[in-house]
């Protein structure tokens, strides 16, 4: 019987949690800071025209906020974050419509 020596080589290799993401999720995290803040500002001109519209989008920002904060690998995030910028557009449009 013949064994391998250790080190590089066919056999399995690190699994997808040991591998080095180098600077991915800092970037996804600052992304999703961004886009929060971002919303928070047009939530802020908005009050200026109409207080319960603005309002609505300056609450959304904590919740994409949080939503970028969510581990990767839990069950149904997908669902959420789509169904979270689908109510965020929905609300952007009543808006847009309205005034």
């Amino acid at each position: 019987m013949t064994t391998s020596p250790p080190g590089p080589g066919p056999g399995p290799g690190p699994g997808p949690d040991d591998a080095d993401p180098g600077l991915a999720r800092i970037r996804t995290s600052l992304a999703w800071t961004r886009t929060a803040l971002s919303f928070a500002a047009v939530g802020a001109v908005t009050l200026k025209k109409d207080v319960i519209a603005g309002l609505l989008i300056i609450a959304v920002a904590p919740v994409i906020w949080r939503l970028g904060r969510l581990a990767h690998h839990r069950p149904g995030r997908f669902r959420l974050v789509t169904a979270t910028i689908v109510a965020a557009s929905l609300v952007a449009l009543a808006v847009a419509l309205t005034h």
